[in-house]
């Protein structure tokens, strides 16, 4: 073997191994979004929905929260779960129109729940994950329901989750934390919605060390092949 076909085996198992790299890289799912679950909520009912908050930045706190509650199907009936060092305040907005429900009529509804840390200390540091909770009621007798969501850090910057996913499309980018009701008594707990063709999170880890680990070997190769070229030169 010549020395320039060595080399160029060399180059081009690099190449590849690069290539499978970014690939694997690519399909790894963004995980660390704020989203929602429940074990009990269902169409028409009252249920506990938990919203699962993890904090991205590398330097600073979350120290706020806004959730926003459907207003083409208002639920009237919101309470939130002491979490301490949170304060959480509720939103009553008037409606337009009242709205006659299985339970009676409405004429207002809890717009917007916003929880806030009393104090820097208690904010979600990096690294870090905080739950929130509320009982709501009774949910709307739809399919799914979404909650647009802004998180706010100790730097001043926020994040909006709010884009809404269709069911053939990408997650987006910054999905809006979303639940799946059920019609009977067992409820479907979802998050944010994600594309069939993608890994789940539990997926996440191993894909991310076979992606570090193709990178790793690309990398040795790489510098071999240039040592080698280099001693022959």
């Amino acid at each position: 073997m010549t020395r320039s076909r060595a080399r160029l085996r060399f180059r081009t198992v690099a190449a590849i191994l690069l290539a499978l790299t970014i690939g694997f890289a690519s399909a790894v799912p963004a995980s660390a979004h704020v989203r929602v679950s429940s074990t009990d909520a269902v169409q028409g009912g009252y249920g506990v929905l938990t919203f699962r908050v993890p904090t991205e930045s590398d330097t600073a706190s979350t120290v706020g929260l806004i959730i926003t509650l459907p207003s083409d199907t208002p639920i009237s009936s919101v309470s939130t779960q002491p979490v301490p060092g949170w304060t959480a305040t509720r939103t009553v907005k008037k409606l337009t129109q009242p709205i006659t429900t299985d339970d009676g009529e409405i004429d207002s509804y809890i717009s917007k729940i916003t929880w806030k840390a009393d104090a820097p200390r208690y904010g979600i540091k990096p690294g870090e994950f905080g739950q929130f909770s509320i009982s709501a009621g009774p949910l709307p007798k739809t399919a799914s329901i979404a909650f647009p969501t802004v998180q706010r850090y100790s730097d001043g910057s926020s994040v909006a989750w709010d884009e809404i996913a269709s069911g053939s499309s990408a997650e987006p980018e910054h999905p809006a934390p979303t639940i799946t009701l059920s019609s009977g008594a067992t409820p479907t707990a979802t998050s944010s919605p994600q594309p069939t063709d993608q890994p789940s999170d539990n997926n996440t880890d191993w894909l991310s060390s076979i992606a570090v680990g193709l990178a790793a070997v690309a990398v040795i190769i790489s510098a071999i092949a240039l040592l080698r070229s280099r001693r022959r030169d």
